[in-house]
């Protein structure tokens, strides 16, 4: 069985789906797989934005500098602000110790890290490596 190599196309529609799908999660009260997708939303993000501009991405740390870059590059601490809040959602998953205030609140600064990151992604000619 051969597997066909994503593209920056498939990781955005990825990412979007998975925020669709924590929305529902969250909705159902599945606070865990719902945090584990709000991490699989800016993971793919994240790498949809690496992979247009050929940065490594392929580990956890890979992902986090890949984030951090694009801060510093952008000069918009949003970015590193929207990853920090995803990479809480990805421990809660495994430790469910996130505060109902907390999710409330970070929540939507991942939705919008999710945005502003693909967005960068599309804008930087995507072009379905």
């Amino acid at each position: 069985m051969t597997t066909q190599r994503m593209t920056v196309q498939d990781h955005i529609r990825t990412a979007f789906g998975f925020l669709d799908d924590s929305d529902r999660e969250f909705a159902d009260g599945d606070v865990l797989q719902a945090s584990e997708k709000l991490w699989g939303a800016a993971s793919h993000a994240v790498i949809a934005v690496a992979e247009s501009r050929n940065w490594n991405h392929g580990s956890h740390r890979a992902l986090k500098n890949a984030a951090f870059r694009l801060d510093a590059e952008r000069g918009d601490s949003l970015i590193r602000a929207g990853f920090l809040a995803a990479e809480k959602f990805h421990i809660n998953f495994y430790y469910n110790t996130m505060e109902d205030f907390e999710i409330e609140q970070d929540r939507p600064e991942v939705h919008e890290f999710v945005r502003q990151v693909t967005a960068l992604a599309s804008e930087n000619g995507a072009n379905g490596r």
